[in-house]
């Protein structure tokens, strides 16, 4: 079957790590095309990564009939904004997250997919993983007893305050840019829509958080906090526990699983088991699941659907801390 034609908004620093590498592998994409808003840096960028096309608009990238796919990692406001764009134009995206700036915008965008019938997916490639699958059948199977807590951390260093993710305007912020990592694995590990009980932000400046704590309820009475920052005097750290009456299963990095390789359990009788799990890169299943969606119908794992619900998290967050819910960009 022939690979699935991609075209690329922007030329973001992370698109060589989520695209282009995992393409070269996986046989199934191929990168096409390349829009910037500066036509001489998407230039500059198709040079670099052997890209064949390059266009002067998004426009023109979007309308281009040898795109099939648009992979969508352009600032969070304007996600909503171009994805639509390119589904009305009967184009398959897969969005980088957060999917849009709020889960109004979301909603948006998923009724503009179901009347395209195109695949949206978004870019929450942990869960791709064999490690994220495989830590939510453990969690699921009752190995840990009744589950009680579940906590989740993402904290990493960003001290450029000029960075697009310290934007308002952007729709920026701490719980946007790793945040929405955190209450999806929670939410993923739950296996059920949480409540934000309470919320505590630290701003970078008015109204954008760079670090952000909240505490969840979920409906069969365990409880979650997520912890996530891009400035914070703690270390940097990104992990996953998930507390039960028999055990608790311990996970650092699982948006790396390349550097960990596992999860630990540590049951309530002192028996430890580290379980191992191997596999490519998290972008690469993820491009992977996008591929076979496309070309097969395979169903993804974060459709539309679970990206709204994702977004009503992250609005209540911001409302339970005293902010604002981000708005699209103009």
């Amino acid at each position: 079957m022939r690979p699935v034609r991609i075209g690329v908004l922007g030329a973001a620093r992370i698109t060589p790590l989520a695209v282009l590498g995992p393409a070269r592998t996986l046989g199934a994409a191929e990168v096409v095309a390349v829009a910037a808003r500066d036509p001489q840096r998407a230039r500059a960028f198709a040079r670099e990564h052997a890209i064949a096309r390059v266009h002067e608009t998004y426009d023109a990238l979007i309308a281009d009939p040898e795109v099939d796919a648009v992979y969508n990692p352009l600032p969070n406001g304007l996600h909503g904004r171009w994805t639509i764009a390119a589904v009305e134009a009967g184009k398959h995206v897969l969005c980088e997250k957060p999917f849009t700036a709020n889960a109004e915008e979301a909603e948006r965008v998923g009724a503009a997919a179901d009347r395209a019938g195109t695949v949206v997916m978004e870019a929450l490639h942990d869960r791709y993983h064999p490690l994220g699958i495989r830590m939510r059948e453990v969690v699921g199977s009752g190995e840990l007893g009744v589950v009680q807590h579940l906590e989740a951390r993402m904290l990493v260093v960003l001290p450029r305050r000029g960075d697009l993710r310290y934007r308002l305007d952007l729709a920026g912020g701490a719980l946007m840019d790793v945040g929405c990592y955190s209450i999806h694995q929670l939410r993923t590990l739950a296996g059920t829509e949480p409540t934000v009980t309470s919320a505590r932000a630290k701003l970078s400046s008015p109204g954008v958080d760079r670090w952000m704590r909240a505490d969840l309820g979920f409906s069969d009475a365990s409880t979650g906090r997520v912890t996530c920052g891009l400035l914070s005097a703690q270390l940097p750290i990104v992990d996953i526990r998930v507390q039960g009456d028999a055990g608790v299963l311990k996970a650092r990095f699982p948006n790396r699983p390349q550097m960990f390789k596992g999860f630990t359990v540590h049951f309530r009788d002192g028996a430890k088991r580290r379980e191992r799990v191997t596999g490519e890169s998290t972008y690469w299943y993820q491009l992977q699941a996008f591929c076979a969606a496309v070309q097969h119908g395979t169903p993804v794992l974060t459709p539309p659907s679970d990206s709204i619900a994702n977004m009503r998290v992250i609005d209540s967050v911001y409302e339970a801390a005293g902010l604002e819910p981000r708005q699209p960009s103009r």
